[in-house]
């Protein structure tokens, strides 16, 4: 895939952040997630803080795509199984790329659910 966005979104569903190439050197992540926001800036850095997010292969639920002047605006429901549980999460990540590579990645989690906030979810 020559697309850095597609090459991303392959990798979230593969869990294959380490190998996916797809940052370029000086990429910065502004995350904002359940009550935090940090910023964590170059390739390693973020591919290692995202490795963490994604590191159990999933399928998408939902997906939407959004391709902007400098990259694209993602929206989706992952869902993967940790440790035997099932989990969801609802993240946004509009992404700036610039010749082949992801340069910056303001992202938006509401978090990551386990089998029994997603029960409960489901009944509210």
């Amino acid at each position: 895939m020559a697309d850095p966005i597609d090459r991303l979104i392959h990798a979230i569903e593969t869990a294959s952040i380490p190998r996916s190439d797809v940052f370029d050197a000086g990429v910065v992540l502004d995350a904002t997630v359940p009550n935090w926001r940090f910023t964590v800036e170059g390739a390693t850095a973020v591919e290692s803080e995202l490795a963490g997010w994604y590191a159990d292969p999933g399928r998408f639920e939902e997906m939407r795509r959004v391709d902007l002047p400098s990259g694209a605006l993602v929206e989706f429901v992952l869902s993967w199984e940790e440790n035997g549980e099932p989990h969801l999460c609802h993240q946004v990540h509009i992404l700036e790329a610039r010749d082949g590579r992801i340069t910056r990645d303001t992202a938006f989690c509401g978090g990551r659910w386990g089998a029994a906030l997603m029960a409960e979810m489901a009944e509210a």
